[in-house]
């Protein structure tokens, strides 16, 4: 069957490591910014993604997304916009705390982040779900817009997987399906009659001098 014309590509970005990556900190929506080697593997990033010449870059509000979203524009020239779309998961009272704390005090709720996170209800935080449909949401609204155009999102790795599973349709549980390392990018086409395809998964040979073993 022949290719379909007017397809869009989207470049799924997670930002560079930083400390809380190091420190096995569950992250959420506190900023850490990137750290020395987040900023290298953000700088080989930009320079890996030039020959994909994306138009525009979409961004997390956090820093450690914004600042390696700001070392690709500045490297391929795209224009870029902060999305609240994009920010990472909230994860209520479990945000800038160790995960070994998180085992001890919450048992149970550490056993369903390990094995079914798609089921997990944290007091104050989202759920897997409602990251679900709210960055879907923004992305099918950027789809729609930029159609037959290339842009990238660049976002934090609770956003990714469950960006992935709506937009190829991969039913619970699915967190534990994806890996999206640290300054990784992935490629997703979608056009009208198909819908979304993905051809590109957490892309790092960019980083062979900087892999981080943290998530």
């Amino acid at each position: 069957m022949a290719e379909t014309s007017g397809a869009t590509t989207v470049i799924l970005i997670r930002h560079g490591e930083c400390e809380g990556n190091r420190e096995g900190l569950f992250r959420g929506r506190t900023d850490f910014p990137l750290n020395e080697t987040g900023r290298l593997q953000a700088k080989a990033l930009a320079e890996a993604l030039v020959a994909l010449s994306p138009c525009n870059v979409y961004s997390s509000p956090l820093s450690r997304a914004t600042e390696t979203a700001q070392m690709i524009t500045e490297r391929t020239g795209a224009a870029l916009e902060i999305r609240q779309g994009f920010n990472n998961m909230a994860l209520g009272n479990w945000e800038n705390r160790k995960k070994a704390e998180i085992e001890q005090e919450f048992p149970e709720e550490w056993g369903l982040w390990l094995f079914h996170p798609e089921r997990l209800q944290i007091p104050g935080a989202e759920s897997l779900l409602d990251v679900r449909r709210r960055s879907f949401a923004n992305l099918d609204t950027l789809v729609k817009n930029l159609q037959g155009k290339t842009f990238a999102i660049v976002t934090h790795r609770a956003v990714l997987k469950p960006l992935l599973a709506e937009a190829l349709g991969l039913s619970d549980p699915f967190f534990w399906r994806i890996h999206v390392d640290t300054a990784s990018f992935s490629v997703l086409r979608h056009d009208r009659e198909r819908g979304y395809c993905l051809t590109l998964l957490n892309q790092t040979c960019h980083l062979a001098n900087y892999i981080s073993e943290w998530v």
